[in-house]
């Protein structure tokens, strides 16, 4: 069995946490091939070694020359490295920090962190490092190349039992660095679970696995033991951030099993995500609950709306003239609603809306501000009868007034709206009804 392990900055903290991935590693043979990020925060006012070299880059560009911020991350990288009892990575530094220079480019710069803290960590395990650099390519157009990707990184690892590589950056179509926009080293450690083959990708961080609720929210929240890749669509889109979903479409899309685990409590079993083929139903209808504030909704209303052609094709071509996406349309025979990020469509609001009146002509037209939205996210919700009861019961209970209903034609979610103010109340309330009280 291979399993390929993702660590993320708090593991990367210092030598400490640095020695707690090395016995994780150690304790189970099956734990061959290892991406780590750039070192993060080692208590609340720290600054990450990526911002460091984020602003490292613009006392390059202001002065062409590194300054007191990359002596900070010469510093940190110093510090790791005595108390792992490695020699000095001066020079590695000094070179690196010339290469800086030499660039002038963010995204060559931000890559620096995973870079060195690779090179330290695969020195003091002892294993190859594999510069990301010469296996992760992009295209032309800045998306990933998978196949040539995938293959690349087969052939870099041929004949290595282990390695390290760091997260985060590939090489562009042009040659030069270039990093991932989002989740950079959960998408590179999918990257090289898929290209391995492996049975298992295991994403390291601080939190062990997801929970049914925002802890914020809800009190010591119910831990998620096994998610699907729907689910996780779903809840991380609404906002559950342990990992995005986007991140770690390799290993979905060859349906690789991926085990969220927390470096910090080893023991913790964590939450495993699946493909729906093997999702196994635990007995709870409701897998989760998430939720996101913030939005605006566009109620239109025509008499006769069904039956007029390109009604919803002339709203949209007003959102698409001003660039604006939506979350989501429910609809009645005569009613449509148009859900936007507020943040998205705050500046244009009054504009859009003559727009779409001059264009689809409704009968009336509603605006509702500050929306919440959440979802209510789980497989069992289909094979459980009187859910919809049970979910709108418990927020009528707890007073709140629900302003969008949208449910999906998967059955795997129901999304409700209501006011900003009433979003945590609405929380606790349905938390309480589904994970405080036995499923039947």
């Amino acid at each position: 069995m291979i399993k390929v392990c993702k660590f993320g900055g708090t593991s990367m903290a210092d030598g400490t946490t640095v020695r707690r991935v090395a016995a994780i590693l150690e304790s189970d043979p099956e734990r061959k091939y290892v991406v780590v990020s750039a070192p993060g925060k080692r208590y609340g006012a720290d600054v990450k070694v990526t911002d460091l070299l984020y602003e490292t880059h613009a006392e390059v560009a202001e002065t062409g020359k590194c300054g007191p911020s990359y002596m900070k991350v010469c510093e940190r990288f110093e510090s790791v490295a005595r108390e792992l009892g490695l020699p000095s990575p001066a020079e590695l530094l000094a070179e690196t920090g010339r290469e800086i220079e030499r660039e002038k480019s963010a995204d060559f710069t931000a890559s620096r962190g995973e870079y060195l803290c690779a090179r330290l960590v695969s020195g003091f395990l002892g294993v190859p490092f594999v510069d990301a650099r010469d296996v992760v390519k992009f295209t032309p157009d800045g998306k990933l190349d998978g196949p040539r990707t995938f293959a690349l990184t087969a052939a870099a690892l041929a004949g290595k039992e282990r390695a390290v590589l760091p997260g985060f950056y590939g090489e562009g179509a042009d040659g030069k660095v270039k990093t991932f926009s989002r989740g950079g080293s959960d998408i590179s450690g999918a990257i090289l679970a898929r290209a391995v083959g492996a049975d298992l990708y295991e994403n390291w961080t601080d939190v062990s696995g997801f929970l049914a609720a925002d802890p914020r929210v809800v009190a010591s929240p119910a831990p998620i033991e096994m998610l699907s890749y729907r689910e996780l669509r779903e809840l991380s889109y609404m906002g559950a951030d342990v990992l995005h979903s986007e991140s770690i479409f390799p290993v979905r899309e060859a349906e690789i099993p991926v085990r969220i685990k927390n470096t910090f409590r080893p023991g913790d079993e964590g939450t495993l995500i699946v493909p729906v083929s093997r999702y196994r139903y635990t007995g709870r209808a409701v897998t989760g609950i998430a939720g996101k504030k913030n939005f605006t909704v566009i109620l239109l209303e025509k008499a006769l709306m069904n039956a007029e052609i390109g009604f919803t094709y002339r709203v949209l071509e007003v959102l698409y003239r001003h660039n604006i996406s939506f979350e989501h349309i429910p609809s009645g025979i005569d009613t449509m609603s148009f859900v936007i990020d507020s943040e998205a469509i705050g500046g244009v609001l009054d504009e859009v809306c003559a727009e779409i009146r001059a264009a689809a002509r409704p009968d009336s037209m509603r605006v509702f501000n500050d929306i919440a939205l959440i979802a209510v996210v789980g497989h069992g919700m289909s094979r459980t009868i009187g859910i919809s009861a049970r979910l709108f019961d418990a927020i009528a209970r707890a007073g709140v007034n629900v302003r969008m209903i949208d449910q999906g034609s998967s059955e795997i979610d129901i999304i409700v709206g209501v006011e900003n103010a009433q979003y945590e109340r609405t929380i606790r309330a349905v938390y309480e009804e589904f994970f405080d009280k036995t499923d039947d």
